[in-house]
C-alpha cells in the first residue's frame, strides 16, 4: 500500500503521487490519468476506459470487414 498525501494548490487540492508511482504507472508531470469508480473502490489510471472501449468496438468490427478493408486497401 502506497500513502498519498492530499495538499492545497490555489483553491482546490492536489494528490502528490511519489516518484516510484509515477514510474510504475510510467507518468510524467502534465499527463492525463482518469479516476473509476469500480464494485471494489476506486482505480486510478493512465489509459482512458472510454477510449479502450471504442478500441475494442473497432478491433472487433475491423476483423469482422476485414475482407471489405482489404478491398478498399487496394
Amino acid at each position: 500500500m502506497i500513502k498519498l498525501k492530499l495538499t492545497r494548490v490555489g483553491n482546490s487540492t492536489a494528490v502528490v503521487l511519489p516518484k516510484e508511482v509515477l514510474q510504475r504507472l510510467k507518468l510524467e508531470r502534465g499527463d492525463t490519468v482518469y479516476l473509476t469508480e469500480t464494485p471494489d473502490g476506486w482505480r486510478l489510471t493512465p489509459y482512458d476506459p472510454e477510449f479502450e472501449r471504442q478500441m475494442k468496438e473497432a478491433r472487433r468490427l475491423m476483423k469482422k470487414r476485414r475482407n471489405a478493408l482489404r478491398a478498399l486497401a487496394k
